[in-house]
């Protein structure tokens, strides 16, 4: 099962088309798919949403709009409200991140909403009380208020990495082992040499410089080959400016 299927993302009376586009777009970012539309602003600019939804307008087609609150959480068990403002019991809030793992948990077997209220003055006080949990979304002291998407996409993301369904992408290239690095550390100080990049004297003092900084991270079969490649035709260039020097 899928835990993602069980959560839902409640927009309580949305102003913009832009943002609801938006949001589309995030929830289908992080594999959530069940959108619910508290009484939608009947101004809102729907060209305007499917803009901003680009490959998500099947999502934004997709919404399902209902006239209450009340009505959008019906069937949830865990209801998690969104707001920045202080007070009224939000000293017990959780990020989002705190927040992931508790979702999850009741996802296995109910289906939870994420609320959010709306752009100009968030949730009500009566809409929060009829919430489980509140979520505050960390931010700076010069600005405390998230565009609508924007929060959205973060107590999404937030709830997909604790899924733990990504799995980024590694090197699949080998390593090098020490005696191809010798081979290229060898390459790369007679280039030194033949480009007069250094003199004689100071050459093991760049070529241990030059050793720190390779060294700093996993040098690949390729990457070896095309620093190779790189100090080749380096001499090669060097050898040509000093025959055309010559004649």
């Amino acid at each position: 099962m899928n835990l993602l299927d069980n959560i839902r993302i409640v927009l309580v009376n949305p102003m913009f088309g832009g943002n609801l586009g938006s949001i589309c777009r995030a929830m289908n970012n992080n594999g959530i798919t069940d959108l619910a539309v508290v009484d939608p602003r009947p101004d809102m600019d729907m060209d305007e949403a499917r803009k901003f939804s680009c490959n998500a307008r099947a999502q934004l087609e997709a919404r399902k709009e209902f006239s209450t609150f009340e009505e959008a959480i019906a069937d949830c068990t865990v209801v998690a409200a969104t707001s920045a403002r202080t007070g009224f019991y939000r000293d017990t809030s959780y990020t989002p991140r705190e927040f992931a793992p508790v979702a999850l948990e009741s996802a296995k077997d109910h289906k939870i909403a994420l609320v959010f209220g709306r752009e100009d003055k968030g949730l009500l006080n009566e809409e929060l009380a009829m919430c489980s949990h509140i979520i505050q979304i960390p931010s700076s002291d010069l600005y405390t208020s998230l565009n609508l998407s924007h929060a959205v996409y973060v107590c999404c993301y937030e709830i997909f990495s604790a899924t733990g369904i990504f799995e980024p992408s590694e090197e699949s290239a080998p390593e090098a082992d020490a005696a191809l690095r010798e081979r290229m550390f060898g390459m790369w100080r007679e280039m030194m040499i033949e480009t007069q990049f250094v003199h004689d004297q100071k050459l093991d003092h760049m070529m241990m410089g030059l050793r720190r900084i390779f060294n700093r991270g996993k040098l690949t079969v390729p990457d070896c080959k095309i620093l190779m490649g790189l100090a080749k035709q380096s001499m090669w260039v060097a050898d040509q400016w000093k025959k055309n020097r010559s004649d």
